[in-house]
């Protein structure tokens, strides 16, 4: 019964893309935004996740909705793209603008977030391997628990995506040229190989937080750590990543 259900649905849902895309009119849009509310507040609430409690959710939901508008504005049902993964982007995109607009993240936080990753990127390409809490600590001469309280600052700084991260250590840098597409690649090329060598639950928080779409409470409950901890797995890797790229963006230059 629910397997007739859904495919009712779908079947609704693909009737009402076939008239907006012939006549766009207004009313279906507005039954379009309606059908797809629901990813905005999923959306809205896996950006929040890694956010500090003051900001309103509600207020990403509201930014996550121009997002979804667009996407249903710019959406070609005849690609063969599912409508929710082409929307996602622009609704998470949308958000994360807005975020950025109201300059939420504290100058301070963002100092010592350079600080750390420029540490990172120093140690482990003169090391050649991942670097360890305590070599951290000792190159930036504060104690091991100063470290970690750190970190635990740091989580919302990490709240950009990753393939976000990628396009933008090419395209802040550069106007674009016949290179650029090659440099592109050579980006998410070295982004795969960064994450392989990553520390094991590090990598494993990034492949299930990026790739598979859970939620860090998710992976909490896969890996039997306490949702702080993941968080703080999370923002170790991401700073591993950055400075991984950024040392290939000095290449480019």
């Amino acid at each position: 019964m629910e397997g007739n259900n859904a495919e009712q649905k779908a079947a609704n849902t693909l009737k009402l893309w076939r008239e907006y895309s012939n006549n766009r009119s207004l009313e279906i849009r507005d039954a379009l935004i309606e059908n797809y509310l629901p990813l905005v507040k999923l959306v809205a609430g896996r950006v929040a996740v890694s956010l500090p409690q003051h900001v309103d959710k509600d207020d990403l939901i509201s930014n996550g909705f121009f997002g979804l508008i667009e996407a249903i504005e710019r959406y070609d049902c005849d690609r063969g793209v599912k409508f929710e993964t082409y929307a996602v982007v622009r609704i998470r995109g949308s958000i994360l603008d807005s975020l950025r607009a109201q300059d939420w993240i504290p100058a301070t936080i963002r100092q010592k977030a350079r600080q750390y990753e420029q540490t990172v990127a120093k140690l482990e390409h003169t090391l050649g391997r991942s670097v360890k809490d305590e070599e951290i600590a000792a190159a930036m001469k504060i104690p091991l628990n100063e470290l970690y309280a750190l970190i635990n600052h740091l989580n919302a700084s990490t709240l950009i995506p990753l393939e976000e991260f990628a396009r933008t250590e090419t395209a802040s840098q550069h106007t674009p040229n016949p290179s650029q597409h090659i440099e592109e690649q050579e980006v998410k090329d070295m982004l795969a190989k960064s994450i392989d060598k990553l520390p094991e639950k590090e990598r494993f928080v990034v492949s299930l937080y990026y790739y598979e779409g859970l939620t860090l409470k998710e992976i909490s409950l896969i890996l039997k750590l306490s949702e702080a901890r993941i968080s703080q797995l999370h923002t170790k890797a991401i700073f591993r990543l950055r400075g991984a790229l950024s040392r290939l963006k000095s290449s480019f230059v």
